[in-house]
C-alpha cells in the first residue's frame, strides 16, 4: 500500500477546519486518510481513528502503518464517542453519514458540553436537521462552507457548547451561516435543498412557500422574518 494520502474535497475542507495543534478524533474513520493527512502535515500533534465497525477500521489500520503513524495515531473500536475518553480529543470530525445519526452521536457523548471541544460535522443527508438541534441543544455554529467533492455539493460547519438554545426562523437550518448570494459554491448546495423542496410541496403547499423563501435568499440575501 502506497504511503501517500490524497484527500478529496470534502475531506480537506473538513481539515481546514481543524485547528492547529487540536488532538482530533476522526468519528467514522473508515480509511483513516483525514487524521493520516492532518498529522502527516503537522496540525495535529495526535489522533485516534474510530469507527463502530472492524472491516473500515481494519482498512484505517494499514493506512496508519503504510504512513508510518503508529505512534501518533490510534485506530480504536468505537460506537460514536463512547469509547474515546474528554481529556484525548479537543477537535472531533464526525463526516460521511446522516445528520440525524451525527445528532445522535454527539447528544450521546458525555462531554459534548465542554465549550472546549469544537465538533467539525459534515452531512451527507438532512443537514437541516442537524442544524435544527444543534440550535435546540445549545450548540453555536461557529464557521460553515461548502464544497463539491465527485459532482455532489457538500457542507461542512464547526459547532461548539455554549448552553444557549435558539429557535431559528425556518430558513436557517437550510442556509447556516452559508452565503449564497455571493458565493455559487453555497448557492448550489441550498439550491439541493430547494429542488426536495419543490418535490414535498406535492403534498404540502408550505413547502412552496419555504422554498421561495429560500430562493429570495440566493438572490439577495433577504430573509422574511416572520416566516417561522
Amino acid at each position: 500500500m502506497s504511503s501517500e494520502v490524497h484527500l478529496d474535497n470534502r475531506l480537506q475542507l473538513c481539515a481546514a477546519f481543524v485547528r492547529r495543534g487540536a488532538r482530533v478524533a476522526d468519528i467514522g474513520t473508515d480509511h483513516a486518510y483525514l487524521p493520516v493527512w492532518l498529522c502527516r502535515n503537522n496540525i495535529c500533534p495526535s489522533a485516534i481513528a474510530a469507527d463502530v465497525k472492524p472491516e473500515p477500521l481494519a482498512r484505517g489500520r494499514l493506512t496508519i502503518a503504510a504512513a508510518h503513524m503508529n505512534d501518533r495515531i490510534e485506530a480504536r473500536l468505537s460506537d460514536g464517542l463512547q469509547s474515546i475518553a474528554e481529556e484525548e480529543a479537543d477537535d472531533i470530525v464526525i463526516a460521511g453519514m446522516g445528520g440525524e445519526l451525527i445528532a445522535k452521536i454527539i447528544g450521546g457523548c458525555p462531554y459534548a458540553h465542554n465549550p472546549q471541544k469544537q465538533f467539525i460535522l459534515q452531512p451527507m443527508t438532512k443537514s437541516e436537521a442537524l442544524l435544527r438541534w444543534l440550535c435546540a441543544n445549545g450548540f453555536t455554529i461557529r464557521r460553515q462552507d461548502c464544497c463539491v467533492a465527485g459532482g455532489k455539493y457538500y457542507t461542512v460547519l464547526s459547532a461548539y457548547y455554549t448552553g444557549q438554545t435558539v429557535k431559528p426562523d425556518a430558513l436557517f437550518p437550510y442556509t447556516g451561516l452559508l452565503r449564497p448570494y455571493e458565493n455559487e459554491t453555497h448557492r448550489r448546495f441550498i439550491q439541493g435543498h430547494i429542488d426536495r423542496l419543490r418535490k414535498q410541496a406535492k403534498g404540502d403547499a408550505a413547502f412552496s412557500v419555504l422554498a421561495d423563501r429560500l430562493e429570495d435568499y440566493c438572490e439577495n440575501g433577504t430573509r422574511d422574518s416572520g416566516l417561522v
